[in-house]
């Protein structure tokens, strides 16, 4: 997959990217002391502690402070996870209205690519919201959704919940070569 994008069918959470792993044999996170010289230890010196012990502040005995929400909480979802969540939605609304959409991959990506490039590019006028690569051999029909032009174009969650929906509804014509009303009766009314 292109850099920057994401498949909205992708569930966020996987394994990959926890902390300590894809290190080297015998590499450790991050040491804070260096290991200690071989031989007899100098007389009157305390030892090394046993385990480093990281730094903290502890203002007023109010100790620690947790995270601000749960991970269960939307406050914790990112922006990209929260669009990629409206276009998600977007497409089920389609999908049961249109099922041939099941083989159709929609794709999140934060900005178009140069114009004239390989991931549909734009000209002059002005910055596509979305575009389509159609089916290929061995690859199936993309729709694309940009992420950062549509963000600065709407500015409540609600509107950008009803332009990220006219967006696939208009790239799902295109591909059909429908009508975007064809494609949803309430397109435009909403």
């Amino acid at each position: 997959m292109v850099r920057g994008t994401t498949s909205v069918r992708d569930r966020p959470g996987g394994p990959a990217g926890r902390a300590g792993e894809g290190y080297p044999a015998g590499v450790t996170d991050s040491p804070l002391t260096p290991p200690s010289p071989p031989g007899p230890s100098s007389a009157g010196s305390t030892p090394p502690p046993a385990e480093p012990r990281p730094r903290r502040r502890d203002r007023h005995g109010r100790g620690m402070r947790g995270p601000v929400a749960p991970p269960q909480v939307p406050l914790a979802a990112s922006r990209s996870e929260l669009f990629g969540d409206l276009v998600r939605d977007s497409v089920e609304r389609l999908e049961r209205r249109w099922p041939q959409l099941a083989e159709v991959e929609f794709v999140v990506a934060d900005v178009p690519g140069p114009p004239g490039g390989p991931e549909g590019g734009w000209n002059d006028e002005a910055v596509p919201l979305g575009g389509i690569a159609e089916a290929a051999e061995g690859r199936p029909a993309r729709i694309v959704v940009f992420r950062r032009p549509v963000e600065i174009r709407a500015k409540s969650r609600d509107e950008r919940a009803l332009l990220v929906h006219e967006i696939v509804v208009e790239q799902v014509a295109d591909l059909l070569g429908l009508s975007p009303e064809i494609v949803d009766p309430r397109y435009g009314q909403d």
